[in-house]
């Protein structure tokens, strides 16, 4: 079995800054991508950021580029989202999301988080 744990929500000032940190673990033999998304209420789910094993590719929403970064440490199975420059509309549930192989069974799957609350707001 497989989970993803997200950490480091909270609330936080505009302008302020906010590191989450998702950690998978289980039975993972390989991980291909993670990413975090962003549920706002009354919103659909949206990308905020990817990052790919293969090239260490990122992918950025473009309300975020140069605010946001995100970084993986492939011997913790974790992703980290660093959020500078916080602004209001950057409030929203943040999700973690990511492609995974099962060492049990060698099948691929898509997991979720769930998820942890980012408000900003002064």
């Amino acid at each position: 079995q497989v989970q993803l744990v997200e950490s480091g929500g909270g609330l936080v000032q505009p302008g302020g800054s906010l590191r989450l940190s998702c950690e998978a673990s289980g039975s993972i033999k390989s991980i291909t991508a993670m990413g975090w998304y962003r549920q706002a209420p009354g919103k659909q789910r949206e990308l905020v950021a990817t990052y790919t094993t293969a090239g260490s590719n990122t992918n950025y929403q473009d309300s975020v580029k140069g605010r946001f970064t995100i970084s993986r440490d492939v011997a913790k199975n974790t992703v980290y989202l660093q959020m500078n420059t916080l602004k209001p509309e950057d409030t929203a549930v943040y999700y973690c999301n990511a492609d995974i192989q099962d060492i049990r069974t060698s099948a691929w799957s898509n997991y979720w988080g769930q998820g942890t609350q980012v408000t900003v707001s002064s």
